[in-house]
């Protein structure tokens, strides 16, 4: 068995108030061989650290006894994280396939039933962030919000939970309600956007000279809005470039457009040579503040934009390469 590594670190003045955890964790298909507990706050004026790593075993086994602050930390596996709580005292298994992170990851022991609590909220939110994007009728939206929101809250109402835990996810609930209602506006301020005409750009082509989206009319237009430090946009390079490939005789063009500062221009123009990206690469050099993305409204990405051949929006939200819903409403409008 590999020696456990632990990574303390703590930059902060004055002492916290630490206990001792004991954490286990079993993971099959894991997709490396550290799992990493982290926590950053600000505190006023004091910025505190506190990072944890552990190193499995040849059969992904993953242990350790630590001291540490109860409250939520984020766990990470090197590709996947998910939020669990620990506190004084727990000993805490969590058991999951990292094929299926999400829906599997579940905890026994010391600990378990607040950690299972926080596990289901998250699908139970996750739905929902769904459902509420898919939606401009109010009613509709309110019924989502309340269905949600009345399960959690009588789940929290358990004697068996932690104090510190029900208070920390009454804060939580709220600020998960508070997502939901940013959710719904966004889908119904870009549904309202649906069969006007875009926003235009003109930016540089890697392939040289410049590239507006007057020069695509004539064909239906999807845009990759992403950045070279974007991990979520680099893991749909793959599934935009099988699109890219089965589309390419099709009456579309798959433009990249990049929002990376100016500093890191050649590092764009690197990694497009370097991973061979096809399509249409473009960079402004103005990152968020180009005035293309401040008129849709983006401020996370990647972001995914289909214009149809006049120019006009048909989704100012639309689906990511990888989901199979986006090939389906492509071949709709390609045949």
């Amino acid at each position: 068995m590999k020696n456990i590594l632990f990574i303390l670190l703590f930059v902060f003045n004055g002492a916290l108030a630490q206990t001792n955890v004991r954490f286990i964790a079993k993971i099959e298909n894991r997709n490396s061989d550290t799992l990493v507990l982290q926590r950053v706050e600000v505190d006023g004026l004091q910025y505190k650290i506190f990072r944890v790593g552990m190193v499995s075993d040849a059969d992904g086994n993953f242990q350790g006894t630590f001291l540490m602050e109860p409250a939520l930390y984020r766990l990470f596996d090197g590709k996947e994280q998910a939020t669990i709580y620990l506190e004084e005292g727990y000993d805490l298994k969590m058991e999951m396939d990292a094929k299926m992170f999400d829906e599997t990851i579940s905890f026994k022991g010391r600990g378990a039933e607040e950690n299972n609590y926080l596990a289901k909220k998250f699908l139970l939110f996750e739905e929902a962030r769904k459902n509420v994007a898919q939606t401009t009728d109010k009613a509709v939206f309110k019924t989502i919000v309340r269905q949600v929101m009345d399960r959690l809250w009588a789940d929290l109402d358990n004697e068996r939970l932690s104090k510190k835990f029900r208070k920390i996810m009454n804060s939580e609930l709220f600020s998960e309600k508070t997502e939901l209602e940013k959710i719904f506006n966004h889908t119904v301020s870009m549904w309202s956007r649906r069969g006007k005409p875009s926003p235009d750009f003109n930016c540089e082509n890697h392939k040289g000279g410049t590239t507006s989206l007057k020069d695509l009319k004539g064909k239906y237009v999807y845009i990759d809005v992403w950045a070279t430090w974007c991990g979520p946009c680099l893991q749909e390079i793959p599934s935009l470039q099988k699109l890219e490939q089965v589309y390419r005789d099709r009456n579309i063009e798959f433009v990249s457009l990049s929002v990376d500062a100016k500093k890191d221009y050649d590092k764009w123009r690197k990694m497009v040579t370097d991973k061979s990206l096809m399509g249409i690469q473009l960079f402004s050099g103005k990152g968020f503040e180009l005035s293309f993305i401040r008129k849709y409204l983006i401020t996370s990405i990647p972001r995914f934009i289909l214009i149809d051949p006049s120019g006009n929006i048909v989704d100012a939200d639309a689906k990511k390469p990888s989901d199979p819903a986006l090939a389906e409403q492509l071949n709709n409008l390609l045949d």
